[in-house]
């Protein structure tokens, strides 16, 4: 289970039972904010919790908060901000590394219960969503794509909006079912990608066992990429199948089109010969710059583990510039 849709599952079995919870979510952060926007967790009256929204002492302040607010009975409508500077005039965190995160506070109750279900059966069939946060409560519309992962403003206490895409934001195509694949994709599945794969091979094993991923797709021939794989600002791919030959099928299905991440798995050796035939054929060099080739970080790995911790930490990295620039 994801750890979205584990802390839905929560908040939903919390007032099923006809119990209090607090959620808290992370609405703003800046700087080196260990809460990053869109962090958020729910808080019981008995101390159970799930999610987080940065650790440290500032979560255990909230986490405590919103504890004694549950006991006391007392609703909870609010945004804090916090600043992690103890050199800072107000709304100290009790941290010290300089960024800063504003933070609602909201009690949840049995008239929510229709909306966390909502939200619950759309993160568990992995579809999207538009989840709202004012004053005027929590709302979310299954099916609706905002323009913005996240979006947020805030004028007073009274009048103040969050807006986030619920589910998974981005999608990673893994081409080729074999070993690497079923470690890559043991990985990926702990991040916040929705991911497919592909294999030509019918009956393989390590395709049959990977139970990490959300879609698996026979495919009769690698060209069939071209209209199976769409270009996007969100979609990842990465190339390992068992050759040369379906590499390059697969490559040149893809070579046009757009995507945050476009890795390939191989030596340095068969890269170089690919690309080498590819630019004798006249294929342009910006297609092929592209291309994180040989893919992953340059961290010598040897074994299925090492190579797919190599390749997500890699994606991270790309995904990361990409959201920070964006």
């Amino acid at each position: 289970m994801s750890k979205p849709l584990a802390i839905w599952q929560f908040l939903l079995d919390r007032l099923q039972q006809n119990a209090s919870v607090m959620l808290l979510y992370v609405l703003e952060s800046s700087g080196s904010s260990p809460g990053r926007q869109g962090f958020f967790m729910a808080v019981s009256a008995d101390g159970q919790m799930e999610g987080s929204i940065g650790g440290g002492v500032m979560e255990h302040k909230f986490v405590e908060m919103a504890k004694d607010k549950l006991k006391q009975r007392i609703e909870e409508h609010s945004v804090r901000k916090q600043v992690h500077d103890k050199a800072a005039a107000k709304n100290q965190s009790g941290m010290i590394c300089s960024g800063e995160q504003t933070i609602l506070l909201y009690t949840l109750g049995r008239e929510n219960l229709p909306t966390i279900q909502s939200i619950f059966e759309c993160l568990q069939q992995s579809e999207n969503g538009c989840l709202q946060l004012s004053p005027a409560g929590v709302y979310f519309q299954p099916g609706l794509i905002p323009q913005n992962d996240f979006h947020y403003y805030f004028n007073s206490e009274n009048d103040w909006m969050y807006e986030e895409m619920i589910g998974f934001k981005s999608h990673l195509y893994i081409v080729g079912g074999g070993h690497c694949a079923l470690a890559f994709s043991r990985i990926m599945n702990m991040m916040d990608f929705y991911i497919h794969l592909f294999d030509d091979r019918k009956g393989l094993n390590t395709f049959d066992q990977n139970l990490y991923v959300h879609e698996k797709t026979i495919v009769t021939d690698y060209s069939e990429l071209k209209d199976l794989i769409p270009s996007g600002d969100h979609c990842c791919v990465v190339v390992m199948t068992f050759g040369y030959r379906t590499d390059d099928t697969a490559v040149r299905a893809l070579l046009n089109k757009e995507f945050a991440y476009f890795g390939l798995l191989g030596s340095a050796t068969k890269i170089a010969k690919m690309f080498s035939d590819y630019r004798q054929e006249g294929i342009e060099e910006t297609y092929l710059k592209k291309i994180y080739a040989p893919v992953g970080l340059p961290i010598h790995s040897q074994t299925p583990e090492e190579i797919a911790i190599s390749i997500a930490a890699e994606i991270i990295q790309v995904k990361n510039k990409y959201s920070a620039k964006a």
